[in-house]
């Protein structure tokens, strides 16, 4: 699959897409670590630290559809670039602000998370005029799951090396600073520059009137507060073992699980409706969550880590496909921001939830929110299977840009467009 993912990179922006998308996305993908790291070498407690980061993934999951929507009426540069300046602003003043001013620290981390501009939900737009194809497009929703597994794992690392050798508020400057250079160089491309939404039904609730989608997005919720509870038990986890590191090289062992899963996922092309493949890899995530919260030794809880991630980036690819299935003509973006938004609630709810039950149990009970999450997440799909079964569209791939106006589209693949 590496020379299919190589091809895929030899076209024309895919490469520049994918990276701007990835480096855009650092703060969002480790926000929750940064800020949680920054609390407690302020002094804060678990709680408070949860707290604060639940604020900021709230926000961030009332943000993302909204711009989203933005995005899929006035396209991307006009919505993305200022939002992520916003975006960053907000966090550099909480890193100034630092805890001493509770109101001004829950202002600033909502504005940051408010304003994250929906990249992830963008580059699934442009994937259809950049690649033409649809089988070379869910070759693309893999790829990039795989990919965003490479952050994962490096974004964790990132920031604790930078809290090692500088400090937890020079973390959160550095992501974001990092982060509106790669919005910038997404949004001054070509294909985010010419890129329109398709015509779309005009109705307030916009994706949400697919009930397939609302089944995924239910799902994922319980994914997204499986993750949550990780990310403050996993502190929790490095506290109790004495040594700061153990929170990076546990971050990284889930993203590297989350690599070497998609990677193998991606190698394959698979048959059958996906809707039925997604309920067996949620199944298979969730198992992987439960043994964390035996709580072991350092080297085998990263073995339980890596193990418990590799359903991840799996799990997400097989739910893109499925958002394109389910979701309205027109609304690309804005249901891809859905996916993120539901991610962000439920991880969001994970750490509220994961503080108090570590200062009130132990570091195990900390992870135990996570299997509970896996457990929920899989119970979400087998009730809805009846729902999930009757897709919207054979295939949702909308959006176009006005240089694929004038090429040509292989056979059986169907694209639209908005003057």
């Amino acid at each position: 699959m590496a020379a299919g993912y190589a091809e895929l990179l030899r076209t024309r922006h895919a490469a520049r897409l994918l990276t701007g998308t990835l480096v855009g996305r650092l703060p969002s993908a480790t926000g929750h670590i940064a800020i949680v790291l920054f609390t407690r070498a302020e002094g804060g407690s678990y709680t408070l630290a949860g707290v604060l980061a639940a604020v900021y993934g709230l926000a961030t999951a009332v943000g993302q559809p909204l711009l989203g929507r933005a995005v899929d009426l006035r396209g991307q540069p006009r919505v993305m670039l200022p939002a992520a300046i916003v975006s960053a602003l907000g966090m550099a003043l909480f890193a100034f602000v630092g805890i001493d001013s509770l109101l001004l620290a829950y202002v600033a981390v909502a504005i940051a998370g408010l304003f994250t501009p929906p990249l992830e939900g963008g580059l699934r737009s442009l994937w259809p005029g950049v690649l033409k194809r649809e089988d070379r497009v869910h070759a693309a929703y893999a790829m990039d799951a795989v990919a965003q597994e490479i952050m994962f794992t490096v974004g964790p690392l990132m920031v604790t090396l930078i809290v090692s050798l500088w400090s937890a508020a020079g973390a959160l400057l550095v992501i974001n600073v990092i982060g509106v250079a790669g919005a910038l160089s997404v949004v001054v491309s070509e294909p985010s520059r010419t890129w329109r939404s398709a015509p779309r039904e005009a109705h307030w609730l916009g994706a949400l009137r697919s009930p397939g989608l609302l089944a995924l997005l239910g799902s994922f919720f319980f994914v997204g507060l499986a993750l949550g509870s990780i990310t403050v038990a996993g502190v929790a986890y490095a506290d109790d073992h004495g040594q700061e590191s153990v929170y990076g090289w546990l971050m990284a062992a889930l993203g590297l699980g989350a690599l070497l899963g998609g990677a193998f996922y991606g190698a394959r092309k698979w048959t059958g409706a996906p809707e039925r493949r997604l309920r067996i890899l949620v199944g298979l995530l969730a198992l992987g969550y439960v043994p964390l919260a035996f709580t072991p030794d350092v080297v085998a809880m990263c073995v339980l880590a890596a193990v418990a991630g590799v359903f991840l980036a799996p799990s997400l690819a097989c739910a893109f496909i499925v958002v394109d299935r389910h979701a309205p003509r027109g609304t690309v973006t804005e249901a891809f921001s859905w996916l993120v938004t539901t991610f962000g609630v439920g991880a969001a709810v994970g750490t509220g939830v994961a503080g108090p039950a570590i200062e009130n149990g132990s570091t195990a009970w900390g992870f135990a929110v996570a299997g509970v999450g896996g457990i929920a997440a899989l119970s979400v799909l087998l009730a809805t299977v009846k729902v999930l079964a009757v897709p919207g569209r054979t295939t949702n791939i909308t959006g176009s840009s006005e240089s694929d106006r004038k090429g040509s589209v292989e056979p059986g693949f169907s694209t639209e467009h908005q003057a």
